[in-house]
């Protein structure tokens, strides 16, 4: 049995259900020299520091109607930045109708939504090849909140949030609540795909696929850019500046560390 808006189940006492988003994204980068390497990881961690993060992690927290209790963060030497909020339920407003509907959230200028006992974290991680001219950087924000509400609210803010080639997101219910009769629900709100909390207008931009196991909760979604545009991989120049050779070259570089990372696996040896 779910809980929906139509006909709400009445529980005993508070809900217990933890709901847990992680979502990882990644920023892929073509750097042939050493100073264009560390060009870019210094434009990420001036980019993505603990302050900008900290002020992402405090709109998410906004968008879900959570009260900051305290936050942690730290710019790291060399690279990389981490920030954590505790927060807890904020000002009591009125629930929409769409609480438990499958969309996209709101951005943070709309508080709607609530939460108790709950945190949201972010690391960053800016690396590089050692000998083949590619930097990443990535992001992975967790985000878990106990109550009624989903993270995957703040979903539409936190892509909006970075520049990614690449996004896997993964969305899980745990634990278990109770009704007033002390029968146990593992679940209180339909879900049938992460990306139905996803805009259209996202979704058009990614390749996208699921790996769901329904009977344990247990949601996955990875995206990956449709469109390959050379230029926005290129740091300080642009692809008018490369040989017909090089720019075919760049090209295959990119677009094989993008599928490395979308299928998780090393396809050349």
């Amino acid at each position: 049995m779910k809980l929906t808006h139509e006909q709400r189940v009445e529980l005993h006492g508070f809900n217990n259900l933890t709901k847990s988003l992680s979502f990882n994204m990644y920023d892929i980068c073509y750097t042939k020299t050493k100073k264009e390497r560390e060009a870019y990881i210094e434009y990420i961690d001036e980019q993505y520091n603990a302050d900008r993060l900290t002020n992402i992690l405090t709109n998410v927290a906004d968008i879900i109607g959570a009260h900051v209790l305290n936050v942690a963060k730290q710019d790291y030497v060399p690279q990389g930045a981490s920030v954590t909020v505790l927060v807890s339920e904020g000002p009591v407003v009125e629930v929409p109708k769409d609480t438990y509907a499958e969309s996209p959230g709101p951005l943070p200028d709309n508080v709607v939504l609530q939460l108790d006992k709950s945190h949201i974290t972010v690391h960053t991680y800016p690396e590089y090849h050692p000998d083949e001219g590619i930097s990443t950087f990535r992001a992975d924000i967790d985000v878990s909140t106990c109550g009624e509400i989903s993270p995957l609210k703040a979903l539409n803010y936190l892509i909006r949030s970075f520049d990614t080639d690449i996004m896997t997101i993964d969305f899980r219910v745990r634990g278990f609540t109770r009704d007033k009769n002390g029968y146990k629900l593992f679940i209180d709100h339909d879900i049938s795909s992460i990306q139905n909390y996803i805009p259209d207008d996202i979704k058009e931009m990614f390749h996208m696929f699921d790996v769901n196991v329904y009977q344990e909760n247990i949601f996955h979604t990875k995206c990956k850019l449709k469109d390959f545009d050379l230029n926005n991989y290129l740091f300080g120049y642009t692809k008018e500046k490369l040989s017909p050779e090089e720019r075919e070259e760049i090209t295959e570089s990119l677009k094989l560390e993008m599928d490395e990372i979308f299928y998780g696996k090393n396809i050349l040896n």
